[in-house]
Parts: C-alpha cells; sequence; structure tokens
C-alpha cells in the first residue's frame, strides 16, 4: 500500500484557507482541539488501520 502523497486537492488553496478561517477566533487550546477533532473523523472516514499507520509513519518524518 501507498499513500497519496502528490499534490491530490482540486482546490489546496481554497481547502487551506477553509482550514484557516475554521481556526479564525479560537484559542491554541480550541484549535488544537479542531485539529485532534478532524484528524479523528478523517481516520474514521479512512477506515483502515494500514493506511493510518502508514500515515503515522510518515507524518513522524
Amino acid at each position: 500500500m501507498t499513500l497519496i502523497t502528490e499534490p491530490n486537492l482540486p482546490d489546496p488553496d481554497g481547502f487551506y484557507a477553509r482550514l484557516l478561517a475554521a481556526h479564525k477566533g479560537l484559542s491554541p487550546d480550541q484549535s488544537q482541539a479542531l485539529n485532534a477533532e478532524l484528524i479523528l473523523i478523517l481516520c474514521n472516514h479512512i477506515g483502515d488501520p494500514a493506511v493510518i499507520e502508514a500515515a503515522l509513519a510518515l507524518a513522524r518524518k
């Protein structure tokens, strides 16, 4: 299994803008909580433990 590491979003700049907007007005702790919740939601959506483990390993590099 190989993770997609090349750009794969149809509108990466738009996504980044929406991500920043989601954090607007939040405290640092609230921003960390939002990030954690988003990660858990996306991991649940992926559902494949091998894919999630590979992503964790890649992110730690």
